[in-house]
């Protein structure tokens, strides 16, 4: 009888309640990298050091979505905010005729992949905030990679969907990634033990070297050269030239809460705006479970959106500033398009003419951390004898021409994940984050309103029934939203779906409060909070 257990399997909805404590807080999407920050938490780092380790054990635990090749960004809070960016841009050699055979940027293979930033993010951070010996918080991740560890339920649904896209792909630049993660032809079942002696080998390089060694050392050559035999435009020089880069978070109020965002070349200013418009309506008025506030919320989301695919991309080839994005007098002039009917089409108003999300917080800093294969295991490229799986961050790229986000070399393309921060009155409340590609802004628009309008406290934000924005007057909305008001919204116009919990990201959050660290982490999820 115990070998039918079915562990994906859990039809009974299980409330969460938020974890407290004094010292210290961590939350993730699988509860193995939540220990491991725990693990550095109780050898006496601090909070950075434990995001790092929960960071680099989420390569091991949760490939699904992120891995060494991933890009990473993070806002951390010393007293004051600090943004670093760890994308990587477009090869040097990238121009449009590679891409006039095909007509389209390709999801996968070497077309789709920029230079991955998450491992000089990682030294980058711990450089300047860490505590504990770097190779310290490689520890955990290097024990489950050796070991191996059970797959838990989500991630293993995760790796199984992935087969339709990974295993029929033939080319030799495939082979290594199909051998890593799909080893018996097929995705490991939740419960099954997995594990990578490449993924050990790969983080212990790291670990000793500090980075240099992948970006200019022998693991760059590996990379560049296995580019180079099986038709990469990925070379040496634009893994050597890498650098994060430290950036200024932007913010916007709503209703006296302060709400930061790293700037562009990430899409987290769609929040921003969205916040912006709604600001002017007074959510409170209406129940949180009602049509007014999901249909107001909804189409200041789409207008959002309009701008934020037009008008961003790497900023040195934007033409609107984020001042101007961001403008209270700007926002005000798009809230007047919103009607009790839904918005067909939304249009940009200026100019006129895979991801894994994490936070840790102690007494002295807070973190809010996000890192992302972009579409689940990502391109499907790993370098032979290692555990780097490369990201296919460049398939966000356009070939619309004249776009700021067109595709061209050294670029950095539109990147979707944000990690998210609120202060108010100028001090630290915590770090927040909702992974999930389109579905992260609206996460961090629904989380702040559940918080300011509704008065929720972590958990339960995490907790409540969402909804996701498609395209056009497309929406989804998640099963436990009441059936009055998916035909209430079908009634203002909006074509709506109703569908399960993986449409619609998964999110943590950490808020001090008085003297407490309040922690929640997302139900839809593997993983947990943990504060003490």
């Amino acid at each position: 009888m115990i070998n039918s257990l079915d562990l994906s399997h859990s039809p009974y909805s299980a409330a969460r309640y938020v974890m407290m404590g004094k010292r210290g807080a961590v939350a993730t999407s699988q509860h193995l990298a939540s220990l491991a920050g725990v693990e550095m938490l109780l050898a006496g780092g601090n909070a950075v050091d434990a995001a790092l380790a929960m960071a680099i054990a989420l390569t091991v635990v949760e490939p699904t979505s992120n891995g060494i090749g991933s890009d990473a960004f993070a806002l951390v809070w010393d007293g004051q905010l600090h943004g670093i960016n760890g994308s990587g841009k477009s090869p040097k050699a990238l121009d449009l005729n590679h891409f006039d055979p095909l007509g389209k940027i390709p999801e996968l293979g070497w077309l789709s992949v920029t230079v991955p930033g998450a491992v000089a993010a990682w030294y980058d951070i711990w450089h300047r905030w860490g505590t504990l010996a770097f190779a310290h918080l490689f520890e955990p991740a290097i024990r489950y990679a050796e070991e191996g560890f059970p797959v838990s339920p989500i991630t293993a649904q995760a790796w199984q969907r992935a087969e339709k896209q990974y295993l029929p792909l033939q080319g030799r630049e495939f082979q290594p990634f199909k051998q890593i993660f799909f080893p018996q032809n097929r995705a490991p079942k939740a419960g099954e033990i997995w594990g990578s002696e490449a993924h050990a080998y790969s983080l212990k390089g790291i670990a000793k070297h500090g980075g240099e060694n992948f970006y200019r050392g022998e693991t760059g050559e590996q990379i560049a050269h296995y580019a180079n035999d099986t038709g990469g435009l990925l070379s040496f020089d634009d893994l050597a030239e890498h650098h994060s880069e430290w950036v200024n978070p932007i913010h916007s109020d709503y209703h006296g809460l302060s709400v930061w965002e790293l700037p562009p070349n990430t899409q987290g200013i769609a929040a921003l705006l969205a916040l912006n418009i709604l600001e002017g309506f007074d959510l409170a008025q209406y129940p949180r479970e009602s049509v007014e506030s999901y249909h107001l919320q909804i189409e200041a989301m789409k207008l959002a959106f309009a701008d934020v695919y037009r008008h961003v991309g790497d900023p040195r080839y934007m033409s609107v500033t984020v001042g101007e994005l961001l403008s209270k007098s700007y926002a005000e002039s798009r809230r007047q398009l919103i009607q009790d009917h839904a918005i067909p089409l939304a249009n940009p108003g200026l100019p006129k003419g895979g991801t894994v999300y994490l936070c840790a917080a102690d007494g002295e800093l807070m973190i809010s951390m996000i890192q992302s294969n972009f579409n689940g295991f990502g391109s499907g490229i790993l370098i032979p004898d290692t555990g780097i799986a490369l990201h296919n961050r460049g398939s966000a790229f356009t070939l619309t021409s004249g776009h700021p986000n067109q595709v061209a070399p050294q670029k950095r393309p539109f990147h979707t994940i944000i990690p998210g921060f609120l202060t108010e009155g100028g001090q630290a409340l915590g770090p927040f984050g909702v992974m999930g590609a389109q579905m992260q802004p609206q996460g961090h628009v629904q989380l702040v309103v559940n918080l300011r309008d509704y008065g929720m406290n972590p958990q339960t934000a995490l907790n409540a029934p969402r909804w996701r924005f498609l395209r056009d007057n497309h929406i989804v909305i998640e099963s436990g939203v009441s059936g009055e008001i998916a035909s209430g919204l079908q009634k203002r116009g909006h074509q709506v779906a109703v569908t399960g919990f993986d449409h619609f990201g998964k999110g943590q959050m950490i808020l001090r409060h008085n003297d407490a660290l309040i922690a929640g982490s997302e139900p839809r999820a593997d993983g947990c909070a943990i504060a003490y």
